[in-house]
């Protein structure tokens, strides 16, 4: 029961968490600013792994942690011009927290020989968010391609 109370908690944070960086990013920034922003912020929630590699002390996570680290950079930069790759990144980034969530609960060898340890329901909170953003990026993509078509003319 605790558990699930902890899950609720935790999904309902990331969605809030999405709802305020939203909220701020688009009041502050222009469009392309706001693209440009959310592809750069896809590179360093990617490189929380690896400071949780670090303070887990996952030797064998190091691999599979930097090469999707490396996955979620170059998503990341290459939504900065591409809205549907931004979409893709974070959806995919999204499945990843869930993935390393999933391990802690089921005490699989994934995790421990491949993955690194994460805080509990850290996973939830992130997928909430990553998920609930890429939504939010599909209802600005129209916006983003005039802005950046207003420069290419």
């Amino acid at each position: 029961m605790a558990l699930a109370v902890i899950i609720v908690l935790y999904a309902t944070i990331g969605l809030m968490a999405a709802a305020g960086t939203i909220a701020i990013v688009k009041r502050l920034l222009p469009p392309k600013g706001e693209q440009i922003f959310f592809g750069l912020f896809l590179a360093l929630i990617a490189a929380f792994y690896l400071a949780f590699t670090a303070y887990f002390n996952s030797p064998g996570a190091w691999p599979v942690e930097i090469a999707a680290v490396v996955l979620f950079t170059l998503l990341g930069l290459a939504g900065c011009r591409i809205p549907a790759l931004l979409v893709i990144g974070y959806l995919l980034h999204g499945a990843w927290d869930l993935l390393h969530e999933l391990t802690v609960y089921t005490n699989n060898d994934l995790q421990t020989e491949h993955l690194t340890e994460i805080p509990v329901a850290y996973g939830i909170f992130c997928a909430a968010y990553d998920w609930c953003m890429a939504a939010y990026f599909c209802t600005r993509r129209s916006t983003w391609h005039a802005a950046w078509s207003k420069n290419d003319s």
